[in-house]
């Protein structure tokens, strides 16, 4: 990053005018840009679905904007409805619920010529002065959502129905730059889609090996095995083959550069600053939580298990690579809350005592993990790149040429 855009975003942040810019309303903007309402760039649509014609129908969410209705809602809660009420948007137009506009439930439709969208939706059409894919990417910002909030009515539920929407003031570049603008964007949006897709095969592919290298239910033997491994496996319960160590947080260790994982609910340890003791054996350790159903296998023997999480590892010295991908394979889905363990330990689970065997499915799905942790990771950097221009782009503290 130049040194001139640098010491502009540091001003801003103090609240300075950079030089070649101004304040205007909530905004600092460069000086040939204008701050206008949402009135003054787009209108109000309601065309209602009563001319027979047969339309995809959806919802918006906060998290994908437009998605068919059969995704957002369970198989037949929508089908019988009488959608004859519903409000067309065309494509390139918006929607959103003006109840969760607040959290981000607003979509621009792109995947159809015409869509049918619920009544309760507000429908909007941009006008010549904004572009729509400009318009989308600001409607993700921290502006968009300070604006909204600031614009919502009502007592008991708090709505944004386009009376108030047409009060929402941002910053507009011309119309040119704001195709610049989006047209780099947009070309963040499919690397960051290119990304998520790889991910999700990879994800997929997991998925698949789960199920071809672990014996499907009434069977002893998997469909894929490794070559020269033969013979049935074995059937236990899974608490006769794990172990759970006792938990103790927080116990002084030996300082390793100050960093230990910390392994709290969710899917993802956290890295960070924490005393607690070293476990033995970590490498045939897992790690999981009776909250989220997650598990985790430790990196180092450094770490600290929080309060929620258990500490097992198989009998017998079982390779603890073979037994992230056995309990993959074997845990419960959704069981109540905090009531993980006794149902994983009563399970019926078939697995393989060769230790040779063990090794090799364990090293198969460590190397997937990684692989997929090294694409999630590449994925997270890209959307914080988007994050970052959108930042710069969107408030003109980054100019691009016309």
């Amino acid at each position: 990053m130049r040194d001139e855009i640098r010491k502009r975003i540091e001003a801003v942040r103090r609240g300075e005018v950079p030089e070649g810019y101004r304040k205007s309303g909530p905004y600092i903007i460069p000086e040939d840009w204008g701050v206008e309402r949402l009135g003054n760039l787009s209108e109000c649509t309601s065309r209602p679905n009563r001319d027979g014609k047969e339309r995809p129908v959806y919802s918006v969410n906060n998290r994908n904007g437009f998605v068919p209705q059969s995704e957002q809602f369970e198989e037949g809660s929508y089908q019988g409805l009488d959608k004859s009420a519903y409000k067309i948007v065309k494509r390139g137009e918006f929607a959103y619920n003006p109840a969760r506009v607040n959290v981000g439930s607003i979509g621009r439709l792109r995947d159809a010529e015409e869509a049918a969208v619920s009544s309760l939706y507000v429908c909007v059409k941009t006008s010549n002065k904004l572009d729509g894919a400009f318009f989308d990417c600001w409607t993700k910002t921290p502006d968009f959502k300070k604006e909204t909030l600031r614009n919502l009515e009502g007592s008991v539920r708090e709505y944004l129905f386009f009376e108030n929407f047409s009060n929402i003031r941002m910053p507009v570049p011309t119309i040119a730059e704001q195709q610049k603008i989006a047209e780099i964007l947009s070309t963040c949006d499919r690397e960051i889609e290119l990304k998520q897709k790889f991910v999700e095969e990879l994800q997929n592919l997991k998925k698949t090996c789960l199920t071809k290298m672990f014996p499907r239910k009434g069977s002893d033997v998997p469909e894929a095995r490794f070559p020269r491994f033969t013979g049935p496996w074995e059937q236990r319960k899974l608490g006769d083959i794990l172990q759970p160590l006792p938990f103790k947080p927080y116990l002084k260790v030996p300082e390793q550069n100050g960093r230990y994982e910390i392994i709290q609910q969710g899917n993802e340890p956290i890295i960070g600053y924490a005393d607690g003791e070293p476990c033995k054996d970590y490498e045939n350790t897992v790690i999981f939580g009776d909250h989220t159903l997650s598990l985790y296998k430790p990196k180092t023997p450094f770490f600290v298990a929080t309060d929620g999480v258990r500490i097992v590892k198989g009998f017998e010295n079982m390779d603890g690579k073979y037994l992230l991908p056995l309990l993959e394979k074997n845990k419960p889905q959704s069981e109540g809350y905090k009531r993980y363990y006794s149902i994983l330990a009563d399970r019926d689970v078939v697995f393989t005592a060769n230790h040779e065997e063990q090794s090799k499915i364990g090293e198969c799905f460590e190397y997937l993990d990684n692989l997929i942790t090294l694409h999630q990771r590449e994925l997270e950097a890209a959307q914080q790149k988007k994050k970052s221009l959108m930042q710069l782009l969107l408030t003109g503290l980054v100019r691009v040429s016309n």
